[in-house]
């Protein structure tokens, strides 16, 4: 019997060092897709532009996922290794805190959250096994732990934006992180959790993800609703604080009411525009409009519902299409890495954006402020002042 149980502590302890270091990775294999491609023949020209562009982009998932960033990983789609090497100043990181099993584009119930067994099978702190707004706060101490080895930099108010572009300027690699949530779930249906969140670093929210909340309706909801009261407060408080409102997966009547409610421009931080790609993941154009004569800014992101060919040629495009569209200073990358996509080039191949764009005709300025000068604008515009 001694022997027997032996082994099955034995048996018990392997599974446990399988399911935290081998089962994660596999999971996220199969979910954050490098498809395969040649590598990609860039001018001379094009590489000498990117190495001189403030590169930013509005959404990454990389924190849901059990990854050293710091490390030059195999799969998904960017580390800070990767980031480096695409000549990336700024990014926007998002938190992923509940999403629907059966996840799609057109119609999800709040009945199931695959995030809860994420979280579990990752070996998450258990306090975010069954409360949302400690996911939020766990994948932010994530981020706050990449800042404190000083290869990072937490951006909260503009002062901190414009030290990241002088720091730029003077040669430093250092990166820029601003923390998102996606969707206003971690909010728990409570006012003081927005508070809350803010004074942690939070400085843009989400409103809804992939099924309606507590806010109001959402783009791959059941209701198609716009804010509730409770919507509505966050809306407000958010414009109090300066925390920065994000309209991705919200729905169309959302996305109306929050910009005849608030002052302040908004972003949609990844997706796409119908006129482009007419599926069920984007707005119209007629809404994107509205956002643009906001003063919003729109991420056009790299997978295939948001801009069907997710080809690079394909990714300028929709960046083309939105330029014409809606202004070349409402255009920005939102290029929603790690979100459970499948894309043709990583963190690290952003140069090819720049090469396609110089191919297709686009000025300079044009690919300066698409690639990162609109996103250095809007938060230098719409942080808190410091």
């Amino acid at each position: 019997m001694k022997k027997l149980a032996v082994i099955a502590v034995l048996v018990v302890l392997a599974l446990l060092v399988y399911a935290d270091r081998f089962l994660p990775a596999q999971i996220e294999r199969g979910m954050n897709v490098n498809l395969p491609h040649e590598p990609y023949s860039i001018s001379d020209a094009a590489r000498a532009l990117h190495e001189t562009l403030f590169v930013a982009d509005l959404h990454t998932d990389s924190l849901l996922w059990k990854r050293d960033l710091r490390k030059r990983a195999e799969h998904g789609h960017m580390d800070l290794p990767r980031m480096r090497d695409g000549n990336i100043a700024l990014q926007v990181f998002s938190a992923t805190t509940k999403s629907p099993a059966g996840q799609n584009y057109e119609r999800n119930e709040d009945a199931s959250d695959r995030i809860t067994l994420l979280a579990i099978a990752q070996f998450w702190p258990p306090r975010t096994w069954t409360s949302i707004y400690e996911r939020a706060v766990y994948q932010l101490d994530k981020l706050k732990d990449l800042a404190a080895t000083g290869e990072v930099v937490l951006l909260l108010d503009r002062n901190d934006v414009r030290e990241l572009a002088a720091r730029r300027q003077r040669g430093e690699k250092v990166i820029g992180a601003v923390y998102l949530t996606e969707g206003g779930h971690p909010f728990e249906g409570d006012i003081a959790k927005v508070d809350a969140l803010f004074e942690e670093g939070l400085r843009i929210t989400g409103l809804t993800h992939f099924f309606d909340n507590e806010l109001g309706g959402s783009l791959h909801g059941i209701s198609g609703d716009g804010l509730t009261e409770f919507g509505r407060a966050v809306v407000r408080r958010a414009d109090e604080l300066g925390l920065i409102l994000d309209v991705a997966h919200a729905s169309p009547r959302m996305v109306a009411e929050v910009l005849e409610l608030s002052d302040r421009p908004v972003v949609l931080s990844h997706g796409g525009i119908k006129g482009v790609c007419d599926t069920a993941r984007n707005l119209s154009d007629e809404l994107m409009r509205d956002v643009a004569a906001h003063g919003g800014l729109v991420g056009i992101g790299f997978w295939d519902a948001a801009v069907c060919d997710v080809t690079p040629d394909g990714v300028v495009a929709a960046i083309r299409y939105a330029i014409d569209l809606l202004g070349e200073e409402h255009v920005a990358l939102g290029s929603d890495y790690d979100g459970s996509t499948a894309v043709t080039f990583d963190a690290s191949e952003l140069a090819v954006l720049t090469d396609a764009m110089l191919r297709a005709g686009f000025t300079e300025q044009e690919i300066r402020l698409v690639m990162g000068e609109n996103i250095r604008r809007f938060l230098l515009e719409n942080l808190p002042e410091g």
